[in-house]
């Protein structure tokens, strides 16, 4: 799949993004360890997107992997998903979906918007 993103859309993302880490540090800390967790593991940041939406990860999902090692990082993930103050991230991820996953967690991480403008493919 394709997606594409324009700098407005990112600094939208990114506002918002900044906002859920001032209203809500303690849920923006655990989703920044998630996302830290997901690149350790050289796993895909959509397949964190797919998992904390309920989305079927598809070609995302991670082809070589234990079983063991997956199923942790899946109980990490439902972790953040059970905080009480997680609808707020899903309402996130949700409203810039089109922008991609991947590209609302290198936001997350601190990326600088320039960086992610444009088209870029989501597998």
């Amino acid at each position: 799949m394709l997606t594409t993103t324009s700098f407005s859309e990112l600094l939208r993302a990114q506002k918002a993004i900044e906002n859920m880490r001032q209203a809500k540090p303690a849920l923006y800390q655990k989703f920044v360890n998630v996302i830290q967790l997901t690149r350790q593991l050289q796993y895909k940041l959509q397949f964190l997107g797919c998992l904390i939406m309920d989305e079927n990860p598809g070609k995302c999902t991670p082809a070589h992997q234990s079983e063991f090692v997956l199923a942790l990082y899946q109980k990490e993930v439902e972790k953040l998903k059970m905080d009480e103050t997680a609808e707020d991230l899903l309402e996130l991820l949700a409203s810039y979906q089109k922008l991609g996953y991947a590209t609302i967690c290198r936001l997350a991480l601190g990326t600088n918007p320039k960086v992610l403008v444009g088209p870029a493919v989501v597998r």
